[in-house]
């Protein structure tokens, strides 16, 4: 593999981070809202689930003790 000095590699980074498409400040406040709204949803849904199967449990358990 070549070996680039220093100078050359700094040149480089900049030429790539040139490229890069970055997001603009509405599609970033966008994404933030739904990785947020999505995290809740899925809180609820185990939260459910996890209820579900206590009751489950509990009534297993009282069944049988």
């Amino acid at each position: 593999m070549a070996r680039t000095n220093p100078l050359q590699f700094i040149q480089q980074v900049r030429s790539e981070v040139g490229k890069v498409a970055w997001p603009t400040r509405r599609e970033v406040m966008l994404t933030t809202v739904m990785v947020f709204a999505m995290a809740a949803v899925t809180a609820v849904f185990f939260a459910l689930v996890d209820l579900a199967i206590k009751g489950g449990l509990r009534g297993l358990l009282s069944f049988f003790g």
